[in-house]
């Protein structure tokens, strides 16, 4: 089925575009060529083909959380610029109403 520059130009107005009849002319065979695309798919798909998000099946490459100790507190503080009641102090960046 090929689109008419009527077709593109009723498309156009309900997506509330406005196209001189230079680019209805050139639009009119894009879009057909699109549609024709979309449908050649539709003819692919067949009920025995499971629908998938990917073309290659994925295996999750994380690895298991694994629990261990963390630093002493007093070691990463004493790293730190400043330090104010046993936490990392720094430049306030929101208003004083707090």
């Amino acid at each position: 089925m090929a689109l008419t520059t009527s077709d593109v130009a009723r498309l156009a107005e309900l997506a509330r575009i406005d196209l001189s009849p230079q680019e209805l002319e050139r639009l009119a065979p894009q879009l057909d060529v699109i549609l024709d695309a979309v449908a050649s798919v539709s003819k692919v798909a067949s009920a025995d083909v499971a629908p998938m998000s990917h073309a290659l099946p994925l295996t999750n490459v994380f690895r298991d959380d694994v629990v261990t100790p963390s630093l002493p507190a007093d070691a990463v503080l004493a790293a730190a610029p400043s330090v104010e009641d046993g936490r990392f102090r720094v430049p306030r960046i929101l208003g004083e109403e707090q």
